[in-house]
């Protein structure tokens, strides 16, 4: 090594330690609050609404939402100072959504987040849509919809409203969780996170697709339960299917216990499939390795149930 880029490295090291010790000193004078670090303003801001509305759709790039139940209809943001929430009712629909920010608008450094409260009063109404990239959305047990349906890219939804059609809810990062309802049908669909159904009754189907990611149904009825996945462990319990039960894994256990079907059709490639049914049924199984240990009915629908890598033991009970 020369001397020069000798130099050049003490040069270097030096100008590191020293802006370390700047940005330390500067943090302690915040009491590590990194917060205070950013070039963008917040503010509250509340928007009082007298116009009849059936449906709601909230629009937006990065914010929780959270629906309040109140006597009357009203939203408070907090909000950026540059960025604005545009509140209207078009077409007899209330609707939330987001300013457009300029390119330039974009730059700075940002540690807060926003929030969007939506205070209408309880009971029925029409078709619920949210859009939003980043942020938490709970909808509460207050309220019914003809239908629900909510796009995410990040962040968490608890939804605990129940809905006479399809309730569809979509996250690429974050929990979904719902419980508590009634549904035409139910169909959830989660990247990275994790997936719970609880006390939950649809006319129609329950559909729940995982990349990657933990799902549990507890207490559960409906026509069909189809759920595939790729990797991620799925627990089944006291869940009642009219027609069929569909499960279908690339790596993960499946655990069923107390659960029945018309027909059953469970497929994973790594994992073993264990658990209970309520009723007796023609069982066709296939390992290539791993053990197997089923009831020897020749009564009932089918259950065919297929591992690659895992074991198969299923009990009647009664």
């Amino acid at each position: 090594m020369s001397k020069s880029v000798k130099i050049w490295l003490i040069i270097g090291t030096s100008l590191v330690l020293i802006g370390a010790i700047i940005f330390a000193g500067v943090m302690m004078a915040l009491n590590w609050d990194f917060t205070k670090l950013s070039t963008v303003k917040y503010e509250t801001n509340e928007y009082e609404i007298t116009q009849g509305y059936k449906n709601i759709k909230v629009i937006t790039d990065t914010a929780d939402i959270v629906f309040i139940p109140s006597e009357n209809t009203k939203v408070v943001c907090y909000e950026e100072t540059k960025q604005k929430n545009l509140i209207t009712v078009k077409d007899n629909t209330l609707v939330i959504e987001a300013e457009s920010k300029k390119w330039y608008e974009h730059i700075g450094i940002n540690f807060g987040s926003t929030k969007i409260e939506v205070y209408i009063p309880a009971g029925e109404y029409g078709a619920l849509t949210v859009k939003a990239s980043t942020g938490n959305t709970e909808i509460p047990k207050e309220y019914n919809f003809e239908s629900i349906d909510i796009s995410k890219s990040t962040g968490g939804v608890k939804c605990l409203a129940c809905a006479s059609g399809d309730i569809e809810i979509k996250t690429s990062t974050g929990n979904i969780n719902v419980e508590n309802i009634t549904a035409g049908s139910l169909n959830l669909i989660a990247s990275t996170g994790k997936v719970t159904v609880s006390n939950v009754e649809c006319v129609g189907d329950l559909s729940v697709k995982v990349s990657t990611g933990k799902a549990t149904l507890e207490s559960v009825k409906c026509n069909d339960v189809i759920s595939t996945g790729s990797t991620g462990d799925i627990k089944l319990e006291n869940v009642i299917a009219d027609e069929n039960i569909d499960i279908k894994r690339s790596t993960g256990d499946i655990k069923i216990d107390g659960c029945d079907a018309g027909e059953l059709i469970i497929k994973t490639d790594t994992g073993d499939v264990k658990g209970t049914l309520l009723s007796d049924k023609v069982f066709i199984t296939k390992t290539d390795t791993g053990s197997i240990k089923v009831p020897e009915t020749l009564s009932g629908g089918k259950c065919k149930i297929t591992t690659d890598t895992g074991d198969i033991k299923i009990e009647i009970k009664k």
